[in-house]
């Protein structure tokens, strides 16, 4: 079986509510089965400054699913939840988005899939939530909690958990 690190973060509507439901959908526990989730953060918008903070977080799951396959699940959780990341603005508001950040040490680079992700390592709303959960994974040679030691985190704010 082998391990991932996904990424999730949404901007519209009651993001944290959709984010459960994406958490829910993606984790059957058979295919794809969680390990880790990290806390909800608020993190400013990166890209598109012009729009409401985002709500992000990190899941280290476990799967045999291939990453093309796990990617496929992603893209399919995000339209169940409203994402048209056909018509959608790059960067721009969106109520999910789902991100394979790191699976297993395969190195890929496809037109449509990058593994590691290739900007996870500049985000500080990647790295944060990471850091919680998967300290030690290492990307580029260094580990995830290194990465984030090294980032400018202002704006990051973990939220409350919930009850």
């Amino acid at each position: 079986m082998s391990q991932a690190l996904i990424g999730l973060g949404g901007n519209v509507g009651d993001v944290r509510a959709t984010l459960d439901r994406a958490v829910a959908a993606f984790c059957d526990g058979a295919d794809v089965r969680l390990l880790a989730r990290s806390a909800d953060y608020r993190t400013p918008p990166w890209g598109v400054t012009d729009q409401p903070a985002f709500v992000n977080l990190c899941l280290k799951v476990a799967t045999d699913l291939s990453p093309r396959a796990l990617l496929k699940r992603a893209l399919a959780v995000e339209a169940s939840l409203g994402r048209d990341r056909a018509s959608g603005r790059r960067w721009g508001p969106r109520p999910v988005d789902i991100d394979i950040l790191a699976y297993d040490d395969v190195v890929l680079d496809e037109p449509d899939l990058h593994l590691p992700h290739p900007r996870m390592t500049d985000r500080a709303f990647v790295l944060v939530p990471l850091a919680e959960i998967a300290p030690d994974w290492v990307v580029g040679g260094l580990g995830v909690a290194d990465l984030a030691a090294r980032i400018d985190t202002a704006g990051v704010t973990r939220l409350p958990d919930r009850a």
